[in-house]
């Protein structure tokens, strides 16, 4: 029987990834600004709409690349 060792630590860290983004998406949400931004993409027709939170995710970008640089300088 091979070990299954790697892929139950795959799927461990999958999983626990996959709680740590509905907190954030639930706390994201909370946020009144986020996905209302001047750049954020928004077309409505009679039988149509799109959404793209364009500047959103450039701020999200920004920060999320600033806690990763600040957290590799330790």
């Amino acid at each position: 029987m091979p070990e299954f060792g790697g892929l139950g630590k795959a799927l461990v860290i999958a999983g626990l990834s996959l709680v740590l983004c509905g907190f954030l998406f639930v706390f994201f949400s909370k946020i009144p600004f986020l996905g209302k931004l001047p750049g954020d993409i928004h077309i409505a027709r009679k039988n149509f709409t799109f959404y793209f939170p364009f500047a959103s995710c450039v701020v999200l970008s920004v920060l999320v690349s600033l806690i990763i640089w600040l957290w590799s300088k330790r």
